[in-house]
């Protein structure tokens, strides 16, 4: 089969690799039907590895078919259409224990540390699937695991209806982020980016206001945008180094900040100015697959979220050129699908 193999910087590799076979007690061989890329995997081709552990099938976001599997099975069988989450978790340490699944003291990262879902067929544990119903189609349900970041990132914040909530950066997770806040009823919902055609594709999911902060000063946008007390929560989902010193000046006292976007270095925040309003700072990772996965097959299958943020499919061949380099270089439009077999 083919698969594309990740070795270090600018260097995926669309190659032929053995396919895999005899599943494992508690293990599955799925069938890619549609994977997806994200900014980590373009992060990793641009200037890994940082998570990696090359030589690797890349690939996280994926959905497809059984087509054997193991003893202790969870149910699951040949035939079955499934998605899978992202993490492989040992289920014994105090994070599993606890139902902190994406913390597990050996927490594996499918696409990362094993191979992953940019390839003909993948082998995974049974535990990370969720069945998908008949009427989703494969490149919504190729969406799943990424909405369901979106969706733990929203539990991590507390976010209630009726609350005001800016969410700072609406490509990729912050997308669904918005997505996700919609559909809990939060409002007024304001996305802030520097990009039209996102702030427009955040609109149509759910945003009841977008502003274009390009070439404002943030915190001025902010608090502008929320009559110049600044939202109850500012969800952070760029990265960027200056968003959360930003978010900490604008946010409403007694206000909430969700850190989800990746620092690159340390940085110097107002620390003071965070006490005295007595902000919470909160932060998040990944998603805990049992919980968060089946909302998110959940919402796309109810809802028209993959309609509005799904962008072009291309083949395996192309997933450097026509995928993974435009993320990297930011001009993107849409969430983009492969398709392993074409």
């Amino acid at each position: 089969m083919r698969a594309a193999v990740f070795h270090g910087p600018r260097d995926l590799r669309i190659v032929d690799v053995p396919e895999p076979t005899s599943p494992a007690v508690g293990e599955a061989i799925v069938r890619v039907r549609r994977a997806a890329i994200c900014g980590t995997d373009a992060a990793e081709w641009d200037h890994g590895p940082l998570l990696a552990r090359p030589p690797v099938t890349l690939g996280h976001e994926f959905t497809g078919e059984i087509v054997e599997a193991g003893s202790s099975a969870d149910g699951f069988a040949p035939g079955q259409r499934v998605v899978s989450g992202a993490g492989v978790w040992c289920g014994d340490c105090e994070w599993c224990r606890r139902g902190r699944t994406n913390l597990c003291a050996a927490y594996r990262t499918l696409g990362l540390h094993l191979d992953g879902g940019l390839a003909g067929y993948v082998r995974v544990p049974t535990r990370t699937l969720v069945a998908v119903p008949d009427h989703l189609s494969d490149d919504a349900a190729a969406i799943a695991q990424p909405l369901a970041v979106a969706l733990h990132a929203l539990r991590r914040s507390g976010i209630r209806p009726g609350e005001s909530c800016v969410i700072l950066g609406v490509g990729g997770i912050g997308g669904f982020i918005v997505a996700g806040a919609a559909a809990r009823g939060v409002s007024p919902l304001i996305a802030m980016d520097v990009d039209d055609r996102r702030l427009a594709t955040a609109t149509s999911i759910g945003a009841t206001a977008a502003v274009n902060v390009r070439d404002r000063d943030l915190v001025e946008a902010i608090r502008a945008a929320t009559d110049g007390v600044g939202p109850d929560v500012i969800i952070e989902a760029t990265g960027a180094p200056h968003a959360p010193a930003a978010a900490i000046a604008a946010v409403k006292r007694g206000g909430r900040i969700l850190l989800v976007g990746l620092q690159g270095a340390p940085r110097e925040l107002d620390l003071l100015r965070a006490t005295v309003n007595e902000v919470e700072i909160t932060t998040t990772l990944a998603h805990v697959c049992g919980q968060d996965l089946p909302e998110a097959v959940a919402v796309l299958a109810t809802t028209d979220v993959a309609a509005r943020t799904i962008g072009p499919t291309i083949a395996l061949g192309d997933v450097v050129e026509r995928g993974i380099r435009l993320l990297a270089e930011r001009t993107a439009t849409g969430k983009i699908l492969v398709d392993p077999w074409a």
